[in-house]
């Protein structure tokens, strides 16, 4: 039988979406002390979730043991799978068992710094194995995806273009979008505008009670609670530098 065609496995190319970890200290315990305050509020926001390490930000003299750090994430529920690394820190790929991987940041946008150094690729960065092919530019605008259902929690909904959502975003559950987010309902999940960059793209809410608002990368939870004037009321969300903006919508 031709190893192409066995039923069992495929072998392809194609890309992984992840999180990356921006280490930014060699101090891990100021790095746990960290992780423990910014996740105990919201322990299940990145729990379960895959993670790359990030040392592309540190010193040249610096060091960091990949080991120990690789096990205070998953200590937090986060799970790594590589490291991504400069060409002269050849160090990142000793004794943390966890392989180098390629790190290619899409359209040029920048990396938005947020809490505890902890970066959404879908905002900020893809990592791709060597083998990973990246859209062309040349590629179609996306059209506008349109969801007319609840969405539940543990559900998720990716649109390459805006996302229209018509129905409740329940709290657990989660819409991402390259573009635009509308929801003509409560959103009490996650909702992740400009996720590829878009420093431009925003949120439309007709009720917002969320988990988690994120436009390029750059994110709030409601560890710090949302204003009187927006809590449950119709709003936009957009990016003022690199600084969420809340308004009310002016419906009438």
């Amino acid at each position: 039988m031709s190893l192409k065609k066995t039923p069992f496995f495929e072998l392809r190319s194609g890309s992984v979406d992840t999180l990356l970890f921006v280490v930014k200290t060699t101090d891990l315990d100021a790095l746990r002390t960290e992780l423990t305050r910014r996740f105990e509020a919201t322990p299940e926001f990145f729990a379960n979730d895959t993670v790359a390490i990030d040392v592309r930000r540190m010193a040249a003299d610096e060091r960091i043991s990949i080991g120990e750090l690789a096990a205070l994430l998953d200590s937090v529920r986060m799970r790594p799978i590589g490291v991504v690394a400069s060409a002269d820190q050849a160090w990142a790929s000793e004794g943390g068992g966890l392989p180098l991987l390629e790190a290619r940041d899409r359209r040029g946008a920048p990396k938005p710094s947020v809490d505890a150094g902890v970066e959404n690729t879908e905002a900020a960065a893809v990592i791709e194995a060597a083998v990973a092919q990246t859209p062309a530019p040349s590629a179609p605008v996306p059209k506008t995806t349109i969801i007319d259902r609840p969405l539940r929690s543990g559900q998720q909904v990716y649109a390459k273009g805006d996302l229209v959502v018509l129905g409740l975003v329940s709290y657990g559950a989660e819409v991402i979008a390259e573009g635009n987010i509308h929801i003509y309902a409560p959103l009490r999940g996650r909702a992740l505008a400009g996720v590829h960059g878009n420093l431009d793209a925003r949120i439309f809410c007709t009720c917002l009670e969320p988990e988690l608002i994120s436009i390029a990368g750059i994110y709030r939870t409601m560890e710090t609670p949302l204003a009187p004037d927006v809590l449950g009321k119709s709003v936009q969300i957009w990016l003022d530098e690199e600084k969420l903006m809340i308004e009310p919508l002016r419906l009438t």
